[in-house]
């Protein structure tokens, strides 16, 4: 089977010491990588240095999307403690979710968050995932009673408390949706964007709602075989006009984050134009995909055999040159995942 396609080909060895337990303070002071595909060259920045390899008339496209408080802990009539992780909203009561343990809820079980929200579960899946229904008292809305019960679901590899909720979210965060932060754009500040804007380059918004089927392992030795998981995006109709005009002037996209990545490669039709539009992707990028709207890529540290390092291999153009880029930011003792470090790849400088 031809390397690409295998989950162990992704994999590197990465100290734990490396995962990121808290954000780095202030936003745009974490360390930035800055590589170079047609030079191959790899500059060590700070992420405030993105203004030097920015230039006018780029267009920054980032992803909106806000974090829900989305881990609620309840109870079920027996006294056992319940996890609920909101994945995916159907409709304004049902939600498809992953609950911990899975196997002490069955189909009708119910679980009390307070005296005012519970749920039933009403369909069981795989991986323990399901579908529930809320029933909440009207004297307020389920996004209401959801700030009272909810806290941010951080990643499981991060272990310590994050004591400023607000740092789970990026800057411009606008519409709730996601249940994990689209974490390439927490390095930006307000002032930081202010000069990126001065300098010439135009910031668009894209709605991604992030899924914690980000974080789900890829199990598959054969990663074709790997189920993609389904994330709601939108694209409006100025915002893919403007795309679409910065392409034909050859001006650069730069996507931040795999999300941006994500919207930007589903919403492109084949005569390499940007559709606006409302739907799913399940799109699963992966070595030799060929990027049709993505020149520049500002992303995260992400983990082994990942479906993202996948992205990233595939942005790239090499395997090989992706993990050496790696094993450098390890000796390099870069910060990794969701509060770690960043870098800027530019495919077309």
């Amino acid at each position: 089977m031809q390397r690409e396609l295998l989950k162990s080909t992704y994999f590197y060895d990465l100290p734990q010491e490396l995962i990121a337990q808290t954000p780095i303070e202030p936003r745009d002071h974490s360390r930035l990588l800055c590589y170079d595909c047609k030079t191959e060259k790899v500059q060590h920045k700070h992420f405030y240095d993105i203004l030097d390899f920015l230039k006018k008339g780029d267009v920054l496209v980032v992803n909106n999307t806000k974090v829900l408080p989305a881990r609620l802990f309840g109870f079920k009539d027996t006294g056992a403690k319940i996890e609920i992780l909101l994945q995916k909203r159907i409709d304004l009561k049902n939600w498809e979710v992953i609950t911990k343990p899975a196997k002490r809820l069955s189909v009708g079980t119910e679980v009390v968050f307070n005296e005012n929200i519970k749920c039933v579960v009403t369909e069981k899946g795989d991986y323990g995932s399901c579908k529930v229904r809320f029933e909440f008292s009207p004297n307020k809305t389920f996004e209401e009673h959801l700030m009272e019960i909810g806290t941010m679901p951080l990643p499981p590899y991060i272990k310590e408390k994050l004591k400023n909720q607000k740092r789970y979210q990026t800057v411009y965060a606008k519409v709730e949706g996601s249940s994990a932060a689209p974490t390439a754009g927490l390095h930006f500040t307000p002032e930081l964007l202010e000069k990126i804007r001065a300098k010439g380059v135009e910031v668009l918004e894209v709605l991604l709602h992030v899924g914690l089927g980000t974080f789900r392992p890829v199990k598959e030795e054969n990663i074709l075989n790997h189920e993609m998981h389904s994330e709601y995006f939108e694209i409006t109709k100025a915002v893919a006009d403007k795309i679409n005009a910065a392409k034909k002037e050859k001006r650069r996209i730069i996507a931040v984050g795999t999300t941006s990545v994500r919207v930007l490669e589903s919403g492109v039709n084949e005569s390499g134009e940007l559709v606006p539009q409302k739907r799913e992707t399940q799109i699963f990028i992966y070595p030799p995909y060929k990027f049709k709207m993505v020149d520049a890529l500002i992303t995260n540290f992400h983990l082994p055999e990942s479906t993202l390092i996948m992205l990233v291999s595939a942005f790239i153009g090499d395997i090989d040159k992706t993990l050496a880029l790696y094993k450098t930011a390890v000796e390099e003792k870069y910060r990794f995942f969701s509060f770690g470090d960043a870098m800027f790849i530019d495919k077309n400088s």
